[in-house]
């Protein structure tokens, strides 16, 4: 009992040092592109000797995709949010995250430890919004698209005007149907550019998978994440092969560390997802991490993510020290 108490009080003043350093990320309202840049642009001018920024592309309307780089290490991890238009919330979640931890990079704020003697050999990379188009559209903001595509946008949301329930990017395509592992298996129905689904004509049509690929292979990350909502579970399987022990191990940590269930091997899973790709490509550890209970077609409400947060502060840096002592 004591050593519960113990691990509850540890836990209260990391999330209340968190909670004191981080002050321009907030959840008060959808987060959309226009505030990650806003709040993008903050970190970067009050944390520049500490971050590194960079577009990786831009989305198919010309929207930037950023990615982040936090730490001097050599060795890198990968985590990225919002694949899914509804999904802004994981682009809430990391861009917290690479506030808090640019914030205590020389505190002692993870188990005892500096989070800089983790990031000095394995560096954080954050991409927290790879659908900023799907992400503006879920948000209902149409008047940033033409005039023109903003009926064809109606058109792929089956005529309806509760764009809330929007996944794909700006021109239809799932982007987590577009991996190349696995994908001829999926189901070809929705056969034209959907709402959701739709995995498009070819794997790696999307402009936003495309670059996310090129990006992947320039960093070389030893493990990496997508996070997306909900389900409040972790998916870490598919054709691990002999590293299959391996992954379940570090898989089974996250979970621990979050509450987030862990979803057992499916016999016959479907691909096309990143993680899909990034674990047959690289034979490398990746994981899919469902945040928020189940909510149905829309974004989960934003009184969840202080929950959320608390389940999550804590996974980039002990991803980055798996990754520290990670050997191939």
């Amino acid at each position: 009992m004591a050593k519960i108490f113990i691990s509850f009080i540890i836990c209260l003043i990391f999330q209340q040092e968190f909670t004191a350093t981080a002050k321009i990320v907030n959840a008060n309202k959808p987060y959309s592109y226009e505030i990650l840049e806003n709040d993008l642009s903050a970190i970067n001018k009050k944390y520049k000797e500490k971050v590194k920024v960079k577009s990786i592309g831009t989305s198919h309307f010309g929207r930037d995709i950023w990615a982040i780089k936090l730490g001097k290490g050599k060795k890198n991890i990968v985590l990225i949010g919002s694949h899914h238009g509804r999904e802004w919330m994981t682009s809430l979640m990391l861009m917290k995250m690479l506030e808090s931890y640019a914030a205590t990079y020389n505190e002692r704020n993870f188990f005892g430890f500096k989070s800089n003697q983790i990031l000095n050999d394995v560096s954080i990379w954050f991409v927290p919004m790879l659908n900023p188009d799907g992400v503006t559209i879920q948000q209902k903001d149409l008047s940033r698209f033409p005039s023109a595509h903003q009926r064809l946008l109606y058109m792929m949301n089956d005529g309806s005007n509760h764009f809330e329930r929007w996944k794909a990017n700006g021109m239809g395509i799932d982007l987590n149907r577009q991996y190349p592992a696995g994908w001829k298996s999926l189901n070809e129905t929705p056969s034209s550019p959907w709402y959701q689904f739709y995995k498009g004509e070819k794997p790696l049509e999307a402009k936003e998978v495309i670059y996310l690929t090129n990006f992947i292979k320039e960093i070389n990350p030893t493990i990496a994440v997508a996070y997306h909502t909900a389900g409040r579970e972790i998916y870490w399987n598919y054709k691990n092969g002999k590293n299959i022990k391996r992954d379940q191990h570090i898989a089974k940590k996250i979970s621990k560390l979050t509450g987030y269930k862990l979803a057992l091997p499916e016999r016959n899973a479907t691909g096309g997802g990143f993680t899909d790709w990034f674990i047959t490509m690289y034979h490398r550890p990746a994981l899919t991490i469902e945040i928020s209970y189940l909510v149905g077609e829309t974004n989960p409400p934003l009184s969840i993510f202080k929950n959320e947060w608390k389940r999550n502060s804590k996974v980039g840096l002990k991803l980055a020290a798996e990754a520290k002592k990670f050997h191939e």
